[in-house]
């Protein structure tokens, strides 16, 4: 049985990808998506159907517009509200966004909703609220923070994950979760394959070429292109070893250190750091062509990683189709859910609807 999902915030599609394709899961066909990037919405489209809206979700809901019948309305509401980077998270308005994306879950019918946020919306005030107003509309829900790496992707990239699903949908019915780990820590005792690593990701690409978008090259090239740095940033790169960050540059090359890292003399590890080639990635955010916001160096050329390498590390496969400018692409990639870990909760969604819809058939 092949089941109707609605994909809010949809962003480029990570967690649709999850749920439709066979690499991950399979057994959902995606009936609309919604967001407000007009790019991200494009790239949506080119690889999942002409059924993806740009706009904003608070407008839509309040004009009337239709909204498709689902299955499983999944989806998450901005995170910068909740992430920790963001010092002015308690005004932050993007809080309040999982109310509109409740009202389409109460109006298009669906029997289970998915929410995916950062870890810090697990012991928020909001999830309360949102446990709240789904027990209202007739759902319960469970709830965890599960690692990304423990799932298939190659990256620790750590996330809440909400299911709710309706009460009708009879007696016991429940989720499977969380689900069950595909891959474990290294020296973990464990029978599982260790985590995937940037090796396993990145390493059979070739050094980058030109600093755009190319075409005409196959599918793991187009976005393989690199940046132009100084005479200063390059001898940076240069003086951060295998899995060192800006302490090791302060140690080798203070005189290129900025002065604002050497009065800082604590925090921020990860900050001008060199990837592990036998370790997963750190969290891949938005901005992962600056190595200043984060472990973006590659693990041994000197040069932060390219698109190519970090939407790999986020588990796009080389011919998932982005749209936009080069610094659109970099925000779609960085904004998505990882594949592997939405096609693990799309396993445990459609185990949870196969048995209700079994249970139904033997009453």
């Amino acid at each position: 049985m092949t089941y109707r999902v609605i994909d809010l915030f949809a962003g480029a599609g990570g967690m649709t990808l999850g749920f439709t394709s066979k690499e991950f899961e399979g057994g959902f066909e995606s009936v609309w998506a919604l967001d407000f990037d007009k790019a991200a919405t494009e790239t949506y489209a080119a690889n999942f159907g002409d059924h993806a809206s740009c706009g904003d979700i608070e407008e839509w809901v309040a004009s009337g517009k239709p909204i498709p019948e689902a299955d499983v309305v999944i989806g998450g509401p901005p995170c910068q509200g909740f992430s920790l980077l963001n010092k002015r998270r308690s005004g932050d308005s993007r809080r309040s966004l999982w109310q509109p994306y409740m009202d389409i879950v109460e109006r298009s019918g669906a029997r289970v909703f998915v929410i995916e946020n950062v870890a810090e919306l697990f012991r928020s005030p909001e999830f309360e609220l949102i446990r709240r107003r789904a027990d209202d509309m007739g759902f319960d829900v469970v709830a965890d923070v599960l690692l990304a790496a423990d799932y298939g992707s190659p990256q620790t990239r750590k996330r809440t994950v909400m299911i709710g699903w309706r009460r009708d949908l009879g007696p016991g019915a429940a989720p499977a979760f969380p689900p069950l780990p595909s891959h474990a820590a290294p020296q973990r005792n464990s029978n599982l394959p260790d985590w995937r690593t940037v090796e396993d990701a990145i390493a059979d690409l070739p050094a980058p070429v030109g600093t755009d978008v190319r075409t005409g090259v196959e599918d793991k090239l187009k976005l393989h292109f690199g940046r132009t740095p100084t005479e200063k940033s390059i001898a940076r790169y240069k003086a951060v070893p295998p899995g060192g960050n800006r302490f090791d540059l302060q140690r080798n090359a203070p005189e290129i250190t900025p002065d604002c890292w050497i009065r800082k003399t604590s925090g921020g590890t990860d900050l001008f750091g060199r990837l592990w080639w036998k370790r997963p990635s750190v969290t891949i955010r938005t901005e992962f062509f600056k190595p200043e916001k984060g472990r973006y160096l590659h693990p041994e050329q000197h040069r932060p990683i390219t698109h190519r390498e970090a939407a790999r590390l986020m588990g796009f496969p080389d011919s998932f189709e982005f749209k936009g400018t080069k610094t659109e692409i970099a925000r779609q990639i960085g904004n998505a859910v990882p594949p592997h870990l939405a096609g693990a909760v799309a396993r445990v969604v459609k185990g949870l609807l196969n048995a209700a819809y079994s249970n139904r058939a033997a009453a």
